[in-house]
């Protein structure tokens, strides 16, 4: 058995590969490096350089490679660029998607674990955001990836084929062991652009306003590590494995931080005293988003061991200040 990681050069993929790896099972990635990197495969794990919406060539490597599962990271990920270019997101996201299910049926792929995210609520009524809660996402991004859930809904019931959706909060930090970060230019991830501004890639950070009802005045969010947010997903494979039925749960670590919270840490972290400007809130933005994770928790035996929101920001500041020192991107 054999799993396939679309997407397993980028952020989350290629931390999900080191997780296979150190539990044993050498995966397969394909990725088209439009925001991957090569260089954040292992040597030992075979990298297909190409487009999902290649069906022919995906087809290909899941005979070639006797692929059982799936985890499907490819697509695109910005939601303010999704209300821009609506198209794009429902052709990475949704159209690719359905190819990929459909070749995954036709050559007898039998698992399916899908990056969703929390965007599929919007804005929610309460906090913490159970999986029951109301689905209203704002952008097309949350769109797009909970049209890819209801499909895979609906092809788990017409053939056999079993799938695990995970709604991911606000993913960052680093491989502990600094093989793997997040490499992304451009990035719009608050402790990711923190650090950035942290080491001299940016001259300020933005807080985007300072006046909701919270502690601080400042916006409160979920962050979960992606090493732990990795372990999910191996788990979640091995559950299916077993025989688990298709599942739609939250990742999160249940309590938030605010983004002053944030800033304050990365300042710790990297012993650098960085501007920081106050902006006016931005259209749609919650005072309040944190996950209620209790199904995750349960049915993935998944035991978050990196919930602390100084070792998520001193991983990802010891990798942001080692691609400033390698000067690889």
């Amino acid at each position: 058995m054999t799993v396939l990681i679309t997407g397993g050069a980028g952020y989350i993929g290629s931390h999900t590969v080191l997780d296979f790896l150190d539990a044993g099972e050498v995966p397969v990635v394909i990725d088209n490096l439009s925001t991957g990197f090569d260089w954040l495969v292992p040597e030992n794990v075979s990298l297909y350089i190409e487009d999902i919406a290649n069906r022919d060539n995906v087809a290909e490597i899941l005979r070639k490679h006797e692929i059982d599962t799936i985890i499907h990271f490819a697509g695109s990920i910005i939601l303010p660029e999704s209300i821009e270019n609506p198209l794009k997101y429902y052709r990475n996201n949704t159209v690719n998607s359905l190819g990929l299910m459909e070749e995954a049926v036709a050559n007898g792929v039998k698992h399916f674990v899908f990056s969703s995210t929390a965007a599929v609520y919007g804005l929610p009524d309460s906090v913490p955001v159970p999986e029951t809660a109301p689905l209203r996402p704002q952008a097309p991004y949350g769109t797009s990836k909970l049209m890819t859930e209801q499909m895979l809904s609906d092809v788990a019931r017409a053939h056999d084929l079993t799938f695990t959706a995970l709604r991911y909060f606000n993913v960052a930090g680093a491989d502990p062991r600094g093989r793997a970060g997040q490499a992304t230019l451009n990035a719009t991830n608050l402790i990711k652009v923190a650090c950035e501004t942290a080491v001299g890639k940016r001259e300020a950070i933005t807080v985007f306003g300072e006046d909701y009802d919270t502690p601080d005045g400042t916006a409160i969010r979920d962050f979960i590590h992606v090493t732990d947010l990795a372990t999910a997903h191996r788990l979640a494979v091995e559950r299916l494995r077993r025989g688990g039925g298709s599942l739609i749960a939250n990742c999160g670590y249940g309590r938030g931080f605010s983004v002053l919270d944030v800033i304050r840490s990365v300042k710790s972290a990297s012993g650098k005293d960085f501007q920081v400007h106050m902006g006016p809130r931005r259209p749609g933005d919650c005072p309040e988003v944190v996950a209620d994770n209790r199904l995750a928790l349960a049915e993935l035996n998944w035991k978050p061991e990196l919930d602390d929101l100084d070792q998520i920001v001193g991983d990802a500041y010891r990798w942001e200040d080692s691609l400033s020192r390698r000067n690889r991107i």
